[in-house]
């Protein structure tokens, strides 16, 4: 079985202050939780950044300054940066603009609109085929992201008319509130439909992860972990990425899927950069 790429997610549009105390959410924070994940063995940083304020952003000057500290502090990891629907203007110039930074290598692209818990998901035809060309322009690998069904299939029709090229490679993000809820019949209804030649993470939100990301690890998927997608690590624990980090490198140990390095994670993603 191919080696288990672990992508880090540290910090989201989520967590805050006063819901995550150990929350990862200025530029040195961020970087911090990234670089102790990747020693752990996260192979790719999926990133998200925060205003002077605290508040999602889109803003280039924050993800050139993540970049450029990674680099400072020597992370060896792959930089994937999101273009979000929740970090401000929902337009190509605002949700785009990090996409020509020369340290992303990968970018997130949503094919399809969805229902957050308080906010549309919103993601037109137009948008999702300009993200995705800026992305191709600039070598970045998009990670298609798949809160629901329909993204999956329009993710495929995409795939067929040109606009995304294969082998794809796919983050089915399980039970975000309003979307697709994460139960094991769901999952798998997704993975029966994958593309053959694709690749593919699964994310699983709040307390569906561990059995979301135990399933993916046993069918030959990747993982996606972090403060992201969930803010408790029990009932009465808060998580921290590192935490979540190490119970993913846990449960791969427990059934015997070896964790890919950098350099393995970038063969598997075909990463250019």
């Amino acid at each position: 079985m191919e080696k288990l790429i672990v992508t880090v997610c540290p910090t989201g549009n989520v967590p805050t202050r006063e819901n995550s105390p150990h929350s990862a959410l200025t530029v040195d924070e961020i970087v911090s939780d990234i670089k102790v994940c990747s020693e752990m063995g996260a192979a790719v940083a999926h990133i998200h950044v925060r205003d002077d304020q605290l508040k999602p952003t889109s803003d280039r000057k924050v993800y050139e300054q993540i970049l450029d500290k990674m680099d400072d502090e020597k992370i060896d990891i792959i930089r994937q940066v999101s273009t979000g629907a929740r970090g401000g203007e929902n337009t190509v110039e605002w949700r785009g603009q990090m996409l020509d930074l020369p340290k992303a290598q990968m970018a997130s692209l949503a094919t399809g609109s969805s229902n957050f818990a308080k906010s549309i998901n919103a993601n037109s035809p137009e948008l999702i085929e300009a993200l995705a060309n800026k992305m191709y322009k600039n070598d970045l690998v998009p990670e298609i992201e798949v809160f629901d069904s329909a993204m999956l299939f329009n993710a495929i029709h995409y795939q067929k008319k040109g606009v995304l090229k294969g082998p794809l490679h796919i983050n089915l993000v399980m039970n975000v509130p309003g979307s697709m809820p994460g139960t094991p019949k769901n999952l798998m209804y997704l993975i029966d439909h994958l593309p053959k030649d694709c690749t593919w993470t699964v994310a699983g939100i709040g307390p569906t992860q561990v059995q979301m990301l135990t399933m993916a690890i046993v069918q030959g998927g990747h993982v996606r972990t972090g403060l992201e997608d969930v803010i408790m690590y029990d009932k009465d624990v808060y998580a921290t990425n590192e935490m979540l980090v190490q119970r993913v490198v846990n449960i791969a140990n427990a059934v015997g899927r070896e964790i890919a390095t950098v350099d393995e994670a970038k063969k598997i993603l075909r990463i250019k950069k």
